[in-house]
């Protein structure tokens, strides 16, 4: 974020520790918002894996449809970048789908990894446990 906050700004213009802070703060609030209501979307759905449409209809139900087109093209990148990656021999490239299974682990991995990136902390190694669920 904070390489964010100088990429944004011209070079003359410096930004205190304790702005910085609090953008980081307002960033982490709006995504833990957007996961949360992610996560109900999928709960009405009977589903266990929140999927992009989750996302979008989330940003629909908080009032912030106006930036729901910005979202899904920015999907829409992201999905031709991993299918370039993975026609380029990437880790799944064998073609084979994931289970329901190691789709939701692979995303609670994902998750792990995200929240050590921004606690700053080690990406812990070992699997997430079986009862671990973002349903909650």
């Amino acid at each position: 974020m904070t390489k964010i906050i100088k990429e944004m700004l011209p070079p003359d213009v410096r930004v205190a520790r304790d702005t910085q802070d609090l953008l980081i703060e307002c960033c982490v609030e709006f995504i833990n918002l957007i996961s949360s209501e992610s996560n109900e979307v999928c709960s009405r759905e009977d589903k266990r894996t929140i999927a992009p449409e989750h996302v979008l209809k989330a940003l629909r139900v908080l009032g912030f449809s106006e930036y729901i087109e910005e979202v899904y093209a920015a999907y829409e990148q992201h999905k031709m970048e991993t299918m370039d990656s993975l026609k380029g021999g990437g880790k799944f490239s064998s073609g084979a789908e994931m289970t329901e299974e190691e789709a939701l682990a692979e995303q609670q991995r994902m998750f792990a990894e995200a929240r050590a990136r921004m606690n700053g902390g080690a990406i812990a190694s070992k699997q997430p446990d079986g009862d671990q669920n973002l349903d909650s």
